[in-house]
């Protein structure tokens, strides 16, 4: 006890000390000194310890007074108050970022999901309009379009055209299926029905008899070097029908040219039909049986009729528009009225309603399927000129493919508020200026093929493509790398 009392007592005597150097509650020492001296020694301490907690409040106040006068101390309540303030911004951020962490884990599942279940299913026109309307329901209206045409062909050759129609399907379905994951890192790009139509379309331009394995062949070229690695859909250049089927002519020539695959009597199972020549037998009625059916051409050529109803169809649908069809077909009856052209009419409809009409790679506006129609009409005429026979209608799409994002540029309509007259007449000098184009262009092209330079091109074709592939997957690399590093 009395250590204790003693270390009361030096703790008051000290705070006496430092209250009577600044003069301060001396009144309130004297009054402490008289009670200590007349109280016996037990209550004093207890006297002593009462007047001390009774007088707490004030020597607080009277130690911070001192406090702040010693600079040590002003310095602590600094530091306090600064680490009061960073714990409370710290805490203000923690929170913000811990809601940002949220948002972030949010945009990071909607990006994922975005790109698992990337659905080529809507098609946009511009970014302001859009419609409900499904690619794989477009390619449905063509599959269905084209049945008669397949019909027909199984009427002249029976089951050996529908096993040639079948195989390049089948071949093409599954390339798409396989490789659609390497190119474009989707496994769903087959449900579109693309190659489905990919695969008929090629089979309708190839000889009835010809090899199934040039057939397989021919079907996995279109899809991969003339759809897949330009990135899917509707980003290719070039028909892919028309790409597998001068695949096939290059790294088969001998067989493509010969003239064994063009017919067989013993294959054959239906030359014609007499319907008109049953009524009257004249030129007249003899050509038009010729159009319901025949048994030369190729397996998609055998029926004129079929092919006009299967476009009448798709234009009943609003799948295609009458503009590249009927100005294709004007321009070639005014050609053939100079001179004879060798192309079949079952051909002609075949390129004009089902080939020049691809989306990707036909113009858009109506002005500039009209001009594209007439210049595939002209090109054909070009081409007879020079000789070609069995590829004028492959080499004309392959000629007028790439022009089709040009004529859209070309044939762009006219802004509000500008002048019309002058915005037509840069439209004309433009459209002069890609007519010289287009007929240079052809002229080249018909020189590598007179000069047997045609492989040369393909194997050029390969080599660019593969090299565009493996730079666009490079970009995509680094792109991925910025997006993970960003989130």
């Amino acid at each position: 006890m009395k250590n204790k009392e003693k270390s009361l007592m030096e703790e008051i005597l000290n705070r006496e000390k430092s209250n009577g150097k600044n003069g301060l509650l001396d009144n309130d020492d004297t009054l402490l000194n008289s009670t200590v001296k007349n109280l016996p020694e037990a209550k004093k301490t207890e006297q002593l310890q009462n007047n001390y907690f009774k007088n707490s409040e004030i020597y607080k106040t009277d130690s911070e007074i001192k406090n702040l006068n010693n600079l040590n101390t002003i310095e602590k309540i600094k530091k306090n108050e600064n680490k009061k303030e960073t714990e409370t911004i710290k805490k203000i951020f923690s929170k913000k970022e811990t809601t940002e962490s949220d948002e972030e884990i949010k945009r990071k599942k909607i990006i994922k999901k975005f790109f698992k279940k990337r659905k080529l299913q809507v098609l946009s026109f511009t970014p302001y309009i859009r419609t409900e309307i499904e690619i794989r329901n477009i390619m449905k209206d063509v599959i269905i379009a084209l049945f008669p045409a397949i019909i027909s062909s199984a009427l002249v050759y029976g089951t050996r055209a529908l096993l040639l129609i079948a195989f390049s399907v089948l071949s093409a379905v599954v390339t798409e299926k396989l490789f659609s994951k390497y190119f474009l890192n989707d496994n769903n790009s087959v449900h579109d029905l693309s190659a489905v139509i990919t695969g008929i379309l090629l089979a309708m331009t190839l000889a009835p008899l010809t090899p199934l394995p040039i057939v397989i062949f021919g079907a996995c070229m279109a899809v991969i070097f003339g759809k897949l690695i330009y990135g899917g859909i509707g980003k290719n250049i070039f028909n892919p029908a028309v790409i597998g089927r001068e695949f096939m002519t290059v790294f088969f020539s001998s067989t493509m040219s010969s003239g064994a695959i063009w017919f067989s009597q013993e294959l054959l199972q239906l030359s014609g039909i007499k319907f008109f020549t049953g009524f009257t037998n004249s030129p007249f009625t003899n050509y038009l049986d010729g159009l319901l059916l025949t048994s030369s051409g190729s397996v998609g050529s055998y029926s004129a009729f079929a092919l006009i109803l299967g476009g009448l169809y798709l234009l009943l649908k609003n799948r295609i528009s009458w503009h590249i069809p009927v100005s294709l077909f004007a321009t070639f009856f005014i050609i053939t009225i100079f001179g004879n052209i060798p192309v079949s009419i079952g051909g002609l409809l075949l390129t004009g309603i089902f080939m020049a009409t691809d989306m990707p790679t036909s113009p858009s506006s109506a002005p500039g399927k009209i001009y594209y129609g007439i210049m595939l009409g002209l090109i054909i005429g070009l081409l007879s000129m020079f000789g070609i026979k069995n590829e004028i209608l492959s080499y004309v799409l392959l000629i007028l493919n790439p022009f089709a994002r040009i004529i859209n540029k070309v044939f762009r309509p006219v802004v509000f508020g500008y002048d019309v007259k002058e915005e037509i007449l840069k439209q004309s000098e433009k459209m002069i200026l890609l007519t010289l184009g287009i007929f240079a262009f052809a002229i080249i092209f018909l020189g590598f093929h007179k000069i047997g330079a045609m492989p040369y091109l393909v194997y050029l074709y390969i080599l660019i493509s593969t090299l565009n592939l493996i730079s666009s997957k490079n970009k995509n690399k680094i792109i991925h790398k910025n997006l993970k590093n960003a989130i």
